[in-house]
């Protein structure tokens, strides 16, 4: 499977960019900038409990609440001053849950204001902020500096003692923990974060999800490669432009990271901005996680029924239109569920395969499943026509034939 050329590197000096960057938000905490978002159509309903200070200083370019369903556990990167976490919380209900990370202190002091009384209108209480990077999500920095309170770094001791902190707050309480998470969101944040800390951060989206979880990210993108001295421009960084990903990079990043169905599910048609010739708009992306595991083999098949004559997924397989491509019991199993499951046939064994009899499967093959292994019925029996199962008593006797 080909993957795109890596991305080009970049002299700039991230600290300063961070520092920018959460300078702007720490502005947009205060009063609106309105060059920090793009026009979104979101669910008014689900606006409606929220003061106006959270809807106008709130900043985003897509809507991926719609992707949240009740009663999950939802985390929002980059939450900011806490829209999506508020609408998300609505959806979910009484029993779900809703983190919201953010870095920016004036941010979050703007979200957690408004908690008790956005909760009460709502009904319920589950919405949650904390403090940390997006792609760092096992270091909660609340626990971190209440830590620092009480053990100041004074001299090289004691800054190993907060190496060592840092250390034990990853391992033994990480913010995020591992596979808690149903769907995670984000709403025109990922391009912020430096390129060298992308990959870490898909990593850990990947890392939070649950099996079967999924995320759902809205973000900038560009039609091309963005140049080093655009990248190198604090204010155009800030301002969610030279951050942003080649739009098939983007893509291939989930994939990267180990998530599967990743499909674009909203693309703005015209650029939010042109920059130097570059097209910059909004994309909302969908992927899944849960194809991790062995390869048994159950005697499964499925058939893709076009329109394409082949297509290639994610790990190599190639599947022909119309052919019963055996398919190992995991990857079966995604087929037969979303986004997969309208373009497949499924095509159980012939006789049923128990656990104990399942034998490992050769995913790097593309081999088709005999007859043999995929007929249906009973194994052995001969079917005369008129007979099947597609076949109805008529009134006037005999059958009616489908």
């Amino acid at each position: 499977m080909s993957h795109t050329s890596p991305p080009p590197t970049t002299s700039r000096h991230p600290d300063s960019t961070l520092e920018t960057v959460r300078a702007r938000y720490a502005e947009g905490a205060h009063q609106q900038v309105p060059e920090l978002c793009c026009p979104v159509d979101y669910d008014a309903s689900l606006l409606a409990v929220l003061p106006p200070e959270i809807v106008d200083r709130d900043y985003g370019c897509g809507d991926p609440s719609r992707f949240v369903r009740e009663g999950e556990v939802v985390l929002d990167l980059g939450s900011g001053a806490g829209k999506i976490c508020y609408m998300a919380s609505q959806i979910v209900g009484p029993t779900g849950q809703v983190i919201g990370v953010d870095t920016t202190d004036e941010m979050l002091a703007l979200a957690r204001a408004h908690q008790q009384s956005v909760g009460e209108r709502i009904g319920w209480h589950n919405v949650d902020f904390r403090r940390g990077h997006i792609q760092d999500l096992r270091l909660d920095h609340d626990a971190l500096e209440a830590w620092l309170v009480e053990h100041p770094v004074q001299d090289v001791q004691s800054l190993a003692a907060l190496e060592q902190q840092r250390r034990v707050l990853r391992e033994s309480t990480p913010m995020v923990a591992d596979e808690s998470v149903d769907v995670v969101l984000s709403n025109c944040v990922l391009n912020l974060v430096d390129p060298a800390d992308k990959p870490r951060m898909f990593a850990e989206i990947h890392r939070v999800l649950k099996r079967g979880g999924r995320a759902a990210i809205s973000d900038i993108v560009s039609d091309e490669d963005v140049p080093e001295e655009m990248q190198r421009d604090p204010e155009l960084w800030s301002g969610c432009i030279s951050g942003a990903m080649r739009e098939d990079r983007f893509l291939q990043a989930f994939a990267d990271a180990g998530l599967y169905g990743v499909e674009i599910v909203s693309y703005q048609s015209e650029p939010w901005a042109v920059v130097n010739g570059i097209e910059f708009r909004s994309m909302t992306v969908l992927a899944r996680k849960g194809k991790e595991g062995p390869c048994d083999d159950y005697r499964e098949a499925v058939i893709y029924k076009g329109p394409w004559k082949k297509v290639i997924d994610d790990d190599g397989h190639t599947l022909t239109r119309g052919v019963r491509s055996a398919v190992c019991r995991k990857t079966f199993e995604i087929y037969t569920s979303e986004p997969y499951a309208d373009q497949f046939i499924p095509v159980p064994p012939l006789l049923e395969v128990q656990p104990s009899e399942a034998t490992p499967f050769n995913c790097r093959t593309n081999s088709p499943r005999g007859a043999a292994e995929t007929k249906q019925g009973v194994a052995q029996a001969e079917v005369a026509p008129g007979t099947s199962a597609c076949c109805e008593p008529s009134p006037g006797g005999g059958s009616s034939c489908c």
